[in-house]
């Protein structure tokens, strides 16, 4: 690369790689000067042609006469090095940086369970499929290359709410410890408290600098939990500016009955879900199976975007010095040439 020296010259013409020119009108003299030497040259061979012929024809060329020839070369050469150096030719470093204000987005996953059910997909427990869709989802959205990559966490409830993995950007860490996921084992630990996953959700997002900060809920049943009811948990929200999209999940509503857990036709009630949605600015959305629950974080993911800002910074450095170093040899080489080999003999 050129050693040269920062300028503060902008680029005018950008050319291949990063050259560029700071004044490319400039270049207009070349043409111009070519053609004065040309001009020139022919005057001088109508000169010539007047002095009368020598019988035998022309005798050869001397050394020196040959040399004299050159002459218009350099100047030629001398006036384009000139013009491009007037013309500022400069190397232009761009560095552009990338600004993401990104999200916070933490997935609460019910982990209760009702979330043994196969219903989302033959064969498959509704946790099951939950976790495939919501690690999708995580992935797309921490490995960003359109818009920001967003800080993702995961915290599952049942009885009691447990932060899995805090927030961050390393996607393989996270879906490491989703792939951990597993329904309650003890009875104890059962139950649906949408409230308390919700306030400590909040809790842990109001700690966040991020510009949007947003929950994705997903639950298959009811609040059961008294501790903190699911609305007073949405007005915490509100006032944090935590956004919160509530997810129903599950096709059928199951009841115990003699012979075991039977399904029924029964439809949850989605009041408590929908005013969470409503009163934070979210979306409440029904999942009844796989499809529509991948469908759902695909709006949810279209819905929370935040573009990348990009900054260019260019940094010009002046080639020109050179350019014109090599001109004025040039010129000085055809004058000193013209006043010697190339001058004229009385």
């Amino acid at each position: 690369m050129i050693d040269a020296a920062q300028s503060t010259a902008d680029v005018g013409l950008e050319l291949w790689g990063n050259l560029a020119l700071a004044d490319p009108v400039f270049l207009a003299i070349i043409p111009l000067a070519l053609l004065l030497l040309a001009f020139g040259r022919a005057r001088e061979g109508r000169a010539a042609a007047i002095l009368p012929g020598l019988p035998g024809g022309a005798p050869p060329s001397s050394l020196r006469q040959r040399a004299a020839r050159l002459l218009p070369l350099l100047h030629g050469t001398a006036l384009v090095l000139l013009a491009v150096a007037l013309a500022r030719p400069l190397r232009a470093d761009v560095e552009t940086t990338d600004t993401t204000e990104g999200i916070d987005i933490l997935c609460a996953i019910d982990r209760s369970g009702s979330m043994d059910y196969e219903d989302l997909e033959n064969g498959r427990s509704r946790l099951e499929v939950v976790k495939e869709v919501v690690g999708d989802f995580a992935r797309r959205r921490m490995t960003d290359r359109v818009d920001a990559a967003d800080s993702v966490g995961l915290l599952t409830f049942a009885a009691y709410p447990e932060l899995v993995c805090p927030f961050t950007l390393d996607a393989d860490a996270l879906l490491d410890f989703l792939s951990q996921v597993e329904l309650v084992r003890y009875r104890v630990e059962d139950g649906t408290a949408v409230g308390v996953a919700l306030a400590k959700s909040v809790d842990l997002l109001a700690k966040s600098q991020a510009t949007s900060r947003i929950v994705v809920l997903l639950t298959d049943g009811e609040n059961n939990r008294e501790e903190i009811l699911p609305l007073e948990a949405a007005d915490l929200a509100a006032e944090a500016g935590v956004k919160v999209y509530t997810i129903l999940a599950g096709r059928y509503v199951y009841r115990s009955g003699f012979g075991g857990v039977v399904r029924t036709d029964e439809q949850l009630d989605s009041t408590e879900l929908e005013a969470i949605a409503e009163r934070t600015g979210g979306r409440f959305y029904r999942a009844r199976d796989r499809d529509s629950l991948e469908a759902i974080y695909a709006e949810i993911e279209d819905l929370e975007r935040t573009p990348r800002e990009s900054s260019r910074h260019v940094d010009t450095f002046d080639l020109y010095p050179p350019v014109l170093l090599a001109a004025l040899a040039l010129y000085l080489l055809a004058w000193a040439g013209g006043l010697t080999f190339g001058g004229r003999t009385p």
